[in-house]
């Protein structure tokens, strides 16, 4: 077997909660975080539903005991809120005493403030300190500056929808390799006018509440999120006797080089990912337990998907389900998010529900999990798949 990386903490906030535990508790209880627009003036507010996190900006601010003056995008202080979370049940004091880095996925970034105050950023010097915040790494250089991480690898990766998980596979590659002792993972993206607008127009935002897998599916909820791991090596571990959440034990990328925006339809990168991260983990496809589907609920890519899980595990699939019906599409954290979800089931010996599904798609014969099961996991698949064709795979296990 593989050596896995050990998981030491996790952190999370999302529409269906503001930490790990509110999380797992909406999880169990089929509590979702749907609902209309609130805190963005958008002209399609009565036209989509999405999963938007209940602190307003001023909240976060206090939250992280921040002056007005500062200049954070509100997918700066999400990902600030569940590092520092997932740092705290890491169990470390002291984010110096091994070699530390930082690996944060974003999609939006600043865009939020960008689009906010784009029109008054010439005639308004007080605003323009927003602007220097659009950037993909802005949120990353603050995230690491609220950890304390000032003296090693801070970088970002934004990769659309698979950006977290190639965060955490990155990670895991460098405990790996030597370069680092311990690396927080993850992503962040808050909802912005540009991500509603530019999905609109690709017509894949669903009017009502999003139903992976069903063949009725209109489309995706977008969401907002941000979530992180904690990785860290044998040394650290042993070191400090750290207790061990999980493993990341496989993990794949691939690129299927169809389309700008869909997936293939016969799930060429989907299965390439899947397949990879079974070899890195030197498991075969029966020792799964578990599939976190990437699942959004779109046309293409809910067929895509299952045509590629068929690929892998054949018609006798391992149970598998979508998140996305709890908390919207949460783009580039998606795939932190749902290591998260991964963790927990693995923790608890559940399987979540794919939940508002009615109908069995025509193209096969697979059908999600439709209600919360227990289980006894041992491994669990997490997939995330993103814009151009990006394909990532991470597996989850209980033991190293």
């Amino acid at each position: 077997m593989s050596k896995g990386i050990a998981i030491t903490g996790m952190g999370i906030i999302s529409a269906i909660g503001n930490n790990v535990a509110e999380n797992y508790h909406a999880l169990i209880n089929e509590r979702i975080g749907i609902s209309r627009v609130s805190k963005i003036d958008t002209i399609h507010e009565n036209d989509i539903m999405v999963g938007e996190i209940a602190y307003t900006n001023q909240e976060l601010e206090s939250l992280l005991n921040l002056t007005p003056e500062n200049n954070y995008s509100r997918t700066a202080f999400l990902g600030a809120i569940a590092a520092k979370e997932a740092v705290k049940h890491a169990g470390i004091t002291d984010i110096s005493a091994y070699k530390t880095g930082l690996i944060s996925a974003t999609s939006v970034g600043g865009m939020d403030m960008t689009e906010k105050y784009y029109y008054q950023y010439l005639e308004d010097e007080n605003v323009q300190k927003y602007i220097a915040g659009h950037n993909a790494g802005d949120s990353t250089q603050k995230i690491a500056q609220q950890l304390g991480i000032e003296e090693s690898l801070v970088t970002t990766i934004s990769t659309a929808c698979s950006s977290a998980a190639n965060a955490i596979m990155l990670g895991a590659r460098l405990i790996k390799a030597g370069k680092l002792d311990r690396v927080v993972v993850g992503g962040t993206d808050c909802m912005s006018k540009f991500t509603i607008n530019g999905f609109k127009t690709l017509m894949i935002l669903s009017d009502t509440y999003n139903a992976p897998f069903d063949d009725n599916r209109k489309g995706l909820n977008l969401g907002e999120a941000a979530a992180y791991l904690v990785l860290e090596s044998d040394h650290v571990v042993k070191a400090e006797n750290k207790t061990v959440l999980a493993y990341v034990k496989g993990y794949g990328n691939a690129n299927d080089a169809f389309h700008q925006t869909a997936s293939s339809e016969n799930g060429d990168g989907a299965t390439l990912a899947m397949e990879k991260a079974l070899e890195i983990a030197n498991y075969k496809p029966e020792d799964i337990d578990y599939i976190n589907a990437h699942g959004t609920a779109t046309g293409n890519n809910d067929l895509s998907e299952g045509r590629a899980i068929i690929r892998v595990f054949g018609e006798k699939a391992p149970e598998f389900s979508s998140t996305k019906a709890y908390t919207g599409h949460t783009l580039a954290a998606a795939g932190g998010i749902e290591a998260v979800y991964a963790i927990l089931a693995l923790q608890n010996n559940v399987i979540f529900p794919n939940l508002n599904f009615k109908t069995q798609m025509q193209e096969f014969s697979i059908t999600p999990q439709l209600k919360l099961k227990e289980k006894a996991l041992k491994t669990v698949m997490s997939n995330s798949f993103g814009f151009g064709g990006n394909c990532s795979t991470v597996i989850f296990s209980k033991k190293e």
